[in-house]
Parts: C-alpha cells; sequence; structure tokens
C-alpha cells in the first residue's frame, strides 16, 4: 500500500523570478511521469545520435567502421601496388632483352633462365623410358643409307664456288672437340666455349624451329638463302621464336648441356645444303 501511495504520490514544480520571488511557473508532477518523461527524452536522444551515426560522416568515429572499411582498403590497396610493380619490373626486364639484343649483347637476366631449366634436363626426364618402334627403326635405317649414298656428291656440291663466296660467321668461337662424321651419324661438329656464352647466327635468314626435345635439348633451327639451314643444339636457352628474322651475327641463343645426347656444355652446330648435312669446317673458319 505505501509503494502505491509512492507511485501516485504528486509533486510540484515551481519556478520563481529571482528578484522579487515570484512565481513564474508551475508544473505538477508524480514519479511515474518523471521517469517516462525521462526516459522518452533519453530514447529521442538516442535515437537521433544513431541517426547521425548512421546517415552521415561520423559513422567513421564508429571502431568497428574505422577497422573494417580501412583494412578493406589497405588489402586493396597492397595487391594493387604489387600488381603495379609487378607489370613494371616485367616491363623493365622486357625493354632491356630487347635493347640488349639489338645491340648484339646477352641479355642480362637470361641467366636466371639457365638455372631453372638446369634440373629439367639432368634429372627428371631420366626417370621416362622411351622405345623406337620397329617402323620406326626401319625409318631410320632408310634415312641413314640414303645419306651414304649421297655423301659422294654433297661433297662435290660443298665445294661448290657459289657457296664458297659466301661469308659465314663462326657461332661460337672456342675449341671443336667433335668432328663431323657422317658414318658415325654426327652431322655437325661440337664446340666447347664454357656455358653461358652467346650463339651467333652464322648467316642472317628466318627462324623455322624453337624448342626442346629429349635428345638434343634446346634446339634453333634458321632458313638461310641459297638452301642452306643452320641448327644449333644442346643451349640452355633460346632468344628467338619461329617465324623470327635474324641478322648475321646476331644473338639466337645462350650455350647449355641441355638433352640426353650430351656430356657437358658445348654447342652441336650442323649445316644443312639442300637437305643433306655438309661439314661446317668447309665453309666456316673455326
Amino acid at each position: 500500500m505505501a509503494e502505491n501511495e509512492k507511485k501516485t504520490k504528486r509533486y510540484r514544480l515551481t519556478i520563481f523570478n529571482e528578484e522579487n520571488l515570484q512565481e513564474v511557473s508551475s508544473f505538477k508532477l508524480t514519479r511515474n511521469a518523471i521517469f517516462s518523461t525521462v526516459g522518452l527524452f533519453t530514447i529521442i536522444i538516442a535515437v537521433i545520435v544513431s541517426l547521425l551515426f548512421i546517415y552521415t560522416p561520423l559513422n567513421i568515429l564508429i571502431p568497428s567502421q574505422i577497422n573494417s572499411k580501412d583494412k578493406k582498403e589497405s588489402i586493396n590497396n597492397s595487391f594493387r601496388i604489387d600488381s603495379l610493380n609487378n607489370k613494371i619490373q616485367d616491363q623493365k626486364r622486357y625493354l632491356s632483352q630487347i635493347k640488349n639484343i639489338l645491340q648484339g649483347n646477352v641479355p642480362t637476366d637470361t641467366f636466371n633462365e639457365v638455372d631453372v631449366f638446369a634440373d629439367t634436363t639432368n634429372t627428371t626426364y631420366r626417370k621416362y623410358e622411351f622405345k623406337t618402334s620397329e617402323l620406326d627403326s626401319i625409318l631410320r635405317a632408310q634415312i641413314e643409307q640414303s645419306e651414304t649414298e649421297n655423301l659422294s656428291i654433297i661433297e662435290n656440291v660443298s665445294s661448290a664456288s657459289n657457296l664458297k663466296n659466301i661469308h659465314f660467321v663462326v657461332p661460337l668461337k672456342g675449341i671443336v672437340t667433335n668432328e663431323f662424321n657422317l658414318t658415325e651419324g654426327h652431322r655437325g661438329i661440337d664446340i666447347v666455349a664454357g656455358t653461358d656464352k652467346a650463339v651467333l647466327a652464322t648467316l642472317g635468314g628466318t627462324v623455322i624451329s624453337a624448342g626442346w626435345n629429349l635428345e638434343t635439348g634446346y634446339v634453333i633451327g634458321l632458313q638461310h638463302d641459297n638452301n642452306l639451314i643452320s641448327f644449333y643444339k644442346h643451349n640452355s636457352v633460346l632468344l628467338k621464336k619461329i617465324g623470327d628474322r635474324v641478322q648475321a651475327g646476331e644473338s639466337i641463343a645462350i650455350t647449355g648441356n641441355s638433352g640426353e645426347e650430351t656430356t657437358g656444355p658445348h654447342l652441336h652446330f650442323e649445316l644443312w645444303y639442300k637437305g643433306t648435312p655438309v661439314n661446317p669446317r668447309d665453309f666456316v673458319t673455326f
């Protein structure tokens, strides 16, 4: 009963003039009315403040908003910076390679590619065993027989005056360790000059082959005038692709030790005339 009386007990709020103590206004209040008025005023203030933080720039003052938005923007900016930096570095390397190749120099960043390819030629592919079919053996025998029969004719052709008058550039300056010998199936000569040396085009022409195979590793072939074709085998890096035009003495590859048929870093150089291999020593002074 006493509790209900406290809730219904009325109060009066009177405002007086300080100078003459004259009553200015007066309000009748109860405890419930006071709590209701204060609660309603608090709710209105809370709603107004919430709306300000939600729909105005003040929302950045909320810690969660600051952390999530800044973090997301920081991550996106980091990705953009990394992507742009990679593109800039790739463009610099590309321009540097083009500049060095045009000047006839070895590109400075090709040696990293040598390290990348080194393991693939010595370990990975040795795990596989390749067997030649009976038809393949017959075809090889026919080709070798045809080459032997035409050897005498080619030797006469190779000494023709029109080829003797052509100036051949030495593809690689070094020591010749294995000579041209068709009877043993060696269709070119082997030149040793160390690793990471520039291989030069012996004549101007067009790249007709540029790739990798199990036996001879990275090989590049050039088609020249006068029915001449030159091949450069066991490279570590190829600097040209099929269809490229090259000038005599231009860098086309980097020496290496790729392929199964090699015992150390060297260049295997072949020169073909009218579809048949000829001795490069008849035309090039090594």
